[in-house]
């Protein structure tokens, strides 16, 4: 895997989370976040497919695929972060 595909997928990780932590700000329920953070990663994808030469995907259902994943990986980072800090 070469070293720019990690960054991007990276870049779509902590934009997501940050989608992720403006909607746990808000009175919305916290079990609609990993939808929505899923949601604006795969919108991410596709405009990363598009934008980014080397995005790790060439068609536009990986690209969504890529995207949701990886939004959905900030939610995974945020709950390992909240678990190994728990007492």
């Amino acid at each position: 895997m070469d070293l720019s595909m990690i960054t991007t997928v990276g870049a779509i990780i902590v934009i997501c989370y940050l989608v992720g932590v403006v909607a746990k700000s808000t009175k919305l329920d916290n079990k609609f976040i990993p939808a929505i953070v899923g949601v604006v990663g795969g919108a991410l994808g596709v405009v990363g497919m598009y934008v980014i030469p080397e995005f790790p995907a060439n068609d536009i259902l990986t690209a969504i695929a890529v995207g949701i994943a990886s939004g959905l990986a900030s939610t995974g980072a945020d709950q390992v972060v909240k678990q190994l800090t728990k007492k």
